[in-house]
Formats: C-alpha cells, structure tokens, sequence
C-alpha cells in the first residue's frame, strides 16, 4: 500500500498543476486573439485591443475557466472604460460579474452588475439591477422576484443561455426554501434550453442536478441523469467530456455504495482516455480506481492497474494533445504578459517625449499664433487697400462724368438754347445727387441703380435727341427691391455706347439695356446699332489718338477688384456685332 501511495503522489507531481481541462479549441482562439492584440499594439488601437482581451476572456469562460475569464474581462473593462465606450463597458462589465458570481467573489460580482446597470439602456439596465437585487439581498421572495423578472426579460429576447442560467439562479432560490419539487423542475428546465447552444452551460446544470439527486438521496435519478447527458451528441462526439461525464457517473455509484459498477465505468473511462489520449482524465480514473481497490483491499489489481498506466504513459503522453495545447497557452500568456511590459516601456518612453514634444509643440504654436496674426494683419491691410482703391476708381468715375455733362450744358448755353440748358442742369442735379448718395457703398440696390441709369440716358437723350431712341428691360423674375448690384458699374458702357458710337451715325440710332435672370447670374445686356469700335477707333484724331481715356480701363479694374473682395464672379465681354454694325456688352454677375 505504501507503494501505492508513492505511485499517487508520482503523478499528482506530475499532472496536479493544471487546474482545468482545455478544450480543443480554446489554445488556438487564444492564440489567434494574440496575434490580433500584437497588431492592436503595433498600431496602437486600442479598441481592437480591448476587443482581444475581451475576446479572450470569452474564450476561457466558455470553456468553465472563470478566473482566467475574470482576469482578461478586466483588462478589457480597463480599456473600455479609458476610451468611455459604454455599451462596451455594459457587456463587459456584465461578463465580468458573472465570471465572478461562478467564482463565489460576490462583492465584485454585484460591483460590476451595479456598474453594467449604470451605462447601459433601459432594457439592459432592468437585467442588470434585478442581478444586483438577487446577489445583495437576503430574503428568497425578493431574490425570485428578481430573477423571475430576468427570465421573462431573456424570454423576450430569446436569449437561452442568460435564461437558463435565470432557471438555475430559481433553482437555487427553490432550495433555500426547501422546495424541492421545483428546484428540480427549474434545474431540468436550464438543462433543456441550454443543451440547445451552450454545452459547457448544459454540463454545469447537469452537474447541478446530479449534486441536487444525491444530496437529497436520489440516486437513481442522479443516475438517470448523467446517463441521458453521456447520450447528448456534444459528449458523444467529445472523447475528453464523455471520459469525465462516466467519471463522475461512477461518482454516483460510489456515494450509493455500489462499488462494483463504478469500478467497471472507470475502466470504461480508463480505457476511452488511453484510446483517445487524454493523460490527465486517465490519471483521475487511474487515482479513483485505485481509491476503490484499497477499500476492497485488492492490492494485485492495484499494482497491475499502475504498472499497466507507467507502460502505456510514453504513447499515451505522445497521443495526448491537450498537453501541447496547454503549452501553447501558457507560452501564449507569457507572450501577452510581455507585450503588456513592453507597452508599458513605451508609453513610458512616449510619456517622456511627449513632455519635450509638447513643449516644442507650445513654442511651435505660439510662432504658428504669431504668424496667422501677422498673416491676417495683412491680410485685413490688403483688403483695406483694395476697398479704399476700389473706392477711389469709383470717385474717379464722378469728375469723368461730371465733365461730360457739364460738356452738355456747356453746348446748350453755347447754342443759346438757356430752356434746355434749365432742363438739362435740372436732371442734372437729381443724378449728380443719386451718384453722391451711393459713392460710399461697393454695392446699391438694383432699383436705386436703375433709377441712375434712367435717369442718365435721359439726360443723354436730352444732349442728343436727333441721335438715338433706348429701351430699358427688365426681367419680371428679378427682385428689384432686395437684388444689390454695384453701383455706377453699367454707365461708362451706356456713357461708351452714345458717345463713341451713336452720336456718330448718320441716322437715328438705338440703344437696348436689358436685365434678365441666366440661372445663377444676373445677364446685363448693353447693344447699340452704332458706327463699332473699329470705325470708332478710325475716326479719332490724332490728338484723341494720343489722350489716354480711364473711363473703360477704370471700369475694368472695378471689376477685377469686386471679383477679388466679393468673388461675385463678374465676367464682361464687349464686342462688335457680326451681322450689323454695333457693339455688344454682356455683363453676368454671380448672385450667389
């Protein structure tokens, strides 16, 4: 027997450091996490790093490793609460408290259900805070109100796993109260639904109800129980579930005191472990069989069971994969840990040459200050300047035709026709008065500007009634009353049309301004039936050759100055006409 003990105490060395089994699948989704937070880190997103630690805490919750859970759900919850992602925050805070729950930490665990209900939406907020009632309060009415409200929340939204887990909260609450009819009720009733999804979630119930059977002395339902899981196909297509589930029925036989047909399940399950190779279920079954023949004092079947398990260890080890696979995590978690110290190191680093980058960046923005106030100092000097040159062509344009008209009254006197000359000096004046009223604005209301420009081909009209007839059409869709235009902008083109080329025909002539609404522009047509600029341009004298006007040049330079300022886009094209004599005027001004 003393050796046996030796035996034992050989392979609790051995196999005793791991705590749970692995799953196929949980080394290699927590490798593939860790890949992804190695990149999260690289390029440092920390929302994708988060969502690998989250996910990885998933992967061990899944899997019934609540303190592995518990420990990554808190780095994510980290993270998630830096970056105030709440319904983030919500899920994992949640995941968190439940990781706790299955580890008896309660305190934490109605923490962080406490904290899930503070940031998430009403419906979510309604679970949470029944789940904190349950954990904190001692009366068994209160905790199944609580959960009671829980199940027909996840009815409603069809979640199974949360409301089997509600059914086996009830069932808790049920054998407080010493009901037990409906705590196995509740228990079976977890167990149906939660097959459906959750194996991991069906196998804990499961357990629950077994450990419920046989604390009340129901064995035969205990193992009847166990029996109908060891037919599900999530243990029968499970070689390493299925050894454990036979494990634990000949737990049952044991506490019915039925030793024989325990004995002959463990050897099933000793056989299945070595078949499929998994060393640490053999090793129970091995350390359980062992315990039985002791009892029986069977001290040859003892020595043999040893000696058979030492010679079968090498190809049993060499089979097993779950012994790689909890290598693999492990080095995988070392790789974890050592990223988090060398993000560690680098925020620190980054820490320290943030503190001189921020100091340069200070200095860089006081310059970057500096600058923009000295640019925009130039900026408003320019614009002052081109507004006050603005100014000034346009009060040039005041003595040009102020000379021009007093030209007029100058021929009426000259001709001693005093009536015109009283007539003339009177429109006149009215003009003179309009023109002074607006010199001061860039831009005057459209009727103030027709009433100038009526006003002024009458006074033409009056200085050359024998020369030409005009017409003034405006478009019915402009607004004249709210449209501004620039002020004293179309008169040098009229001023240009009379006297350059109308006043020269033999014949009466015409003159058209038209207004009209292209779109976004307002077109201004100017068209006259005059001699054209070319016949103008040959019927100058020498010394109108030599006399420079500013009357054309000064309008352009308006023009050029309003689109500068105002970016109203004025285009001006002046042309003869191709098919009659004449000059064409097109203005467009953007009223946008």
């Amino acid at each position: 027997m003393k050796m046996l003990r030796l035996f034992t105490v050989f392979f609790s060395v051995i196999f005793g450091n791991t705590a749970y089994s692995q799953s196929n699948n949980v080394a290699g989704e927590v490798r593939m996490q860790t890949k992804k937070l190695e990149r999260a880190v690289d390029i440092k997103d920390e929302y994708a790093e988060a969502d690998s630690y989250y996910n990885i805490g998933e992967t061990f919750f899944k899997d019934g490793n609540f303190r592995k859970s518990e420990e990554y759900y808190t780095k994510a919850k980290t993270i998630y609460e830096k970056l105030n992602d709440r319904p983030n925050i919500e899920k994992t805070s949640r995941k968190l408290a439940q990781s706790q729950e299955k580890q008896n930490k309660i305190a934490p665990a109605i923490s962080n259900y406490g904290r899930a209900a503070e940031v998430s939406p009403l419906k979510s907020r309604t679970l949470n805070s029944n789940d904190v009632t349950r954990l904190s309060v001692g009366s068994p009415e209160a905790k199944e109100e609580a959960i009671q409200s829980n199940i027909q929340l996840n009815e409603k939204e069809k979640d199974n796993g949360a409301l089997a887990a509600s059914y086996s909260q009830m069932a808790d609450v049920n054998m407080q109260q010493n009901n037990i009819p409906k705590a196995e009720a509740n228990l079976t009733n977890a167990y149906k639904i939660s097959k459906k999804e959750a194996p991991q979630q069906a196998l804990e119930i499961n357990q629950k109800l077994t450990d419920f059977y046989v604390d009340n002395r129901k064995f035969d339902k205990a193992i009847e129980a166990k029996k109908n899981v060891l037919k599900e196909s999530f243990v029968k297509e499970n070689s390493e579930k299925e050894v454990e589930q036979i494990r634990e029925l000949a737990d049952i036989y044991i506490k019915k005191n039925d030793p024989q047909e325990a004995i002959g399940l463990l050897k099933k399950s000793y056989g299945i472990a070595l078949e499929k190779g998994h060393t640490l279920e053999a090793r129970k079954s091995v350390q359980t069989l062992d315990s039985l023949y002791d009892v029986s004092e069977n001290t040859d079947a003892s020595i043999h069971l040893y000696r058979d398990f030492l010679r079968k260890l090498p190809g049993l080890v060499a089979k097993d994969k779950s012994l790689v696979d909890e290598k693999i995590l492990e080095d995988t978690e070392q790789r974890i840990s050592q990223l988090e110290k060398e993000k560690q190191l680098k925020d620190e680093l980054i820490r320290k040459k943030n503190v001189f980058n921020y100091s340069l960046l200070a200095a860089l923005l006081i310059l970057t200050g500096l600058v923009v106030f000295i640019f925009r100092m130039l900026k408003k000097v320019q614009i002052k300047n081109k507004k006050i040159a603005l100014q000034s062509l346009r009060r040039e344009m005041n003595p040009h035709f102020i000379f021009n008209s007093l030209n007029s009254v100058n021929h009426f006197i000259a001709t001693n026709n005093e009536l015109e000359a009283n007539q003339y000096l009177t429109k006149f004046s009215k003009l003179m008065r309009g023109v002074m009223e607006n010199s001061t604005e860039d831009f005057i209301p459209f009727q103030q500007e027709l009433d100038l420009l009526q006003n002024y081909l009458a006074l033409e009209k009056t200085r050359f009634a024998d020369k030409f007839d005009y017409e003034i059409d405006v478009d019915e869709s402009l607004n004249t009353q709210s449209l501004k235009v620039p002020g004293m902008l179309i008169q040098p083109f009229l001023e240009n049309a009379v006297w350059h080329g109308l006043r020269y025909r033999s014949t009466k002539g015409f003159l058209t301004l038209r207004f009209e609404k292209e779109n976004q522009y307002l077109k201004i047509t100017i068209e006259d039936n005059g001699i054209g600029i070319e016949e103008s341009k040959k019927q100058k004298t020498e010394h109108q050759k030599t006399r420079k006007g500013r009357g054309m040049t000064n309008t352009l330079e308006r023009i050029a100055l309003l689109n500068d300022l105002y970016k109203k886009e004025i285009s001006c094209s002046i042309k003869d006409k191709e098919k009659s004599s004449g000059v064409l005027v097109v203005l467009k001004i953007n009223l946008i």
